[in-house]
Formats: structure tokens, C-alpha cells, sequence
């Protein structure tokens, strides 16, 4: 399987080096990652949500080593966060992070992790918005879902992502939904190991859908991450089932994958949010990309060979 691969390069800086000098990688990423400002992805934000859809904004970068580095992210979505007041959006932009930008690798990282994301959190609160706590590799979860309860307490709003491959997730699903929490559940992005998580892909799917069921159950708020049309209708179902409205549940996409989908969904009057990553570290979330999925290696590999 190529997506293991994928994912070792990722960590792999002569493989940065390659990928990122390689002439036809911007108007690949371009399709992924639509700007490296603020002030480039306005117009995306604008235009999207002209479109009924809404967004979950990702500065992109993960390689923090310093504490400064940590504060510089935690800048970084603060200014994204002044331009989404202007723009009177509400929930329909909100956040996603990753505690690794906010330092929770470093020494004492997870206080200077739980430090630097509270005044993001707080400032989304300030105009009307939420921040999701994104999951990462299974050693930093039980780190990433202490510091969200703790957020709970004072902004019970932040959300928190859950990965259907990791074999503890289902008892992390039943806790969440019991609490209310607003819970995004994605197959899983990270290389892991047998021991801690699925590797075949029918078991991913089917531990996928006991989970949508655990969420759909409970008194929480499901945000469906996924582009599979077939955990889509089976995501209709168990909501239908639970009793839940159209706006008791969302999906969620990553900008430059089924487009047209995004639309479909709501055009049908589903809470449908555009997962929209921007910024100039954004190698790691692009390979990460090119792993999910084969189509998307393909589509990368077609562009080198016909205009690299």
C-alpha cells in the first residue's frame, strides 16, 4: 500500500526538498491549499459561503521547535480571527487546529499548548465562533482531549476529532457523545501501528460506521468527515434513525476534493463545511492528502509526468 509510503515521506526532509523544487507542485497544492495569506483566502471564504457553505479554517504547519514558533501560530490564527469579524460570519467559519503548532511536542507541552490555544479559543467566542481541536498521532491524544475538556469548561462549543482507525475511539466516542461534546470522526490520516489501530481498510469503514452510530445516539453534535459516498447515505440513515434534523449534524470535506458534492449537500439543506487549509508550511498536510486517497496521488503524479 502506497499511503504508509506516503506518510514516511512526509516526515522525510529530502522528500520536502524534492516535492517542494519540483516545478509543477504549486498548481498541485493550489488545488488543496488556495492561499498563504489572510488576505488570500478572504476571497475564498467570501466565495464560499455565497455558496451556502460553511468553513473550518486550518493555518497550516507543524514542525514547531521552539516556543516562539508556538506563539508565532497562535499569532497566526488570531489575525485570521480579526478578518473573520469583519465578515459577520458566525459559526459558519470557524477553526481547526492542530495542538502541535501550539507547541505540545515541547517541554511542558501540554500547559504551553493549553496556554497559547485558550486566547485563540476565547477570541473565536468573541465573535461568535467555535475552534476544533484536531486530532493527530495517538500518543498526543490523551494530552489533546484533556486540554479540550478542560476548554469545555469556560467554551463548551470547541469541538474535538476523533479517528475511526484507532481501536480506542469507540470508547472515546461514547464519552464524548454522552458529555455534548461536537465531535468530527475522520478515518485517520497518521501512520499507526497494529497494535493500537485497524489497517484494513474494510475494518477502518466498519469501525466508522459504529461510531456514527454511537454519535448519532448521543447528545452530542456529529460533524461527518468524510468524501465516501457510501458513509454519507449510511450517515443519512443512522440520523434519520436518531431522530436528528438537518441542523443537528453536519458533514465535513476537504476543500479541493468533491466540489461538486459540497453543493449537492447544501443545495439539500445539510450543514455541509469545507475543511480549508492556507499558509506556507504546507507540506505535510499536502502529503497527508496524497496518502487519504489514491485519486489524489494520481492526480499529482499526471500533472509531474504531463507539464512538470
Amino acid at each position: 500500500m502506497l499511503g504508509p509510503v506516503i506518510l514516511a515521506a512526509s516526515r522525510s526532509d529530502r522528500m520536502r526538498r524534492l516535492v517542494s523544487a519540483a516545478p509543477v507542485t504549486k498548481q498541485v497544492v493550489d488545488r488543496f491549499i488556495p492561499g498563504e495569506t489572510v488576505d488570500e483566502i478572504v476571497p475564498i471564504i467570501e466565495d464560499l459561503t455565497a455558496r451556502g457553505l460553511e468553513l473550518t479554517m486550518d493555518v497550516v504547519g507543524e514542525d514547531i521547535t521552539t516556543p516562539d514558533q508556538a506563539e508565532a501560530a497562535r499569532d497566526a490564527y488570531l489575525a485570521l480571527i480579526d478578518r473573520l469579524k469583519g465578515l459577520d460570519l458566525g459559526t459558519r467559519a470557524e477553526m481547526s487546529v492542530k495542538l502541535s503548532m501550539f507547541g505540545q511536542a515541547l517541554p511542558g507541552g501540554h500547559e504551553l499548548a493549553l496556554a497559547n490555544v485558550r486566547p485563540v479559543v476565547e477570541a473565536a467566542a468573541a465573535i461568535g465562533t467555535t475552534v476544533t481541536l484536531d486530532a493527530e498521532d495517538h500518543t498526543t491524544l490523551d494530552s489533546m482531549f484533556a486540554i479540550h475538556e478542560e476548554l469545555r469548561k469556560d467554551f463548551p462549543g470547541t469541538g474535538c476529532v476523533i479517528q475511526a482507525y484507532l481501536f480506542r475511539t469507540e470508547a472515546d466516542a461514547r464519552r464524548l457523545a454522552a458529555n455534548g461534546s461536537r465531535v468530527r470522526i475522520v478515518k485517520g490520516a497518521y501512520k499507526e501501528p497494529a497494535e493500537v489501530a485497524y489497517q484494513d481498510k474494510a475494518e477502518i469503514d466498519k469501525a466508522y460506521v459504529r461510531i456514527m452510530r454511537i454519535l448519532m445516539e448521543g447528545s452530542g453534535y456529529p460533524m461527518i468527515g468524510s468524501h465516501d459516498p457510501r458513509l454519507i447515505s449510511i450517515a443519512q440513515e443512522l440520523a434519520h434513525r436518531a431522530g436528528r434534523k438537518l441542523d443537528e449534524y453536519e458533514f465535513q470535506m476537504l476543500y479541493g476534493i468533491r466540489g461538486d458534492e459540497h453543493l449537492r449537500l447544501a443545495a439539500e439543506g445539510h450543514r455541509m463545511r469545507v475543511y480549508t487549509a492556507y499558509g506556507t508550511d504546507w507540506y505535510g498536510y499536502f502529503m497527508r492528502r496524497l496518502a487519504e486517497k489514491p485519486a489524489n496521488l494520481r492526480f499529482f503524479v499526471r500533472s509531474m509526468v504531463t507539464k512538470g
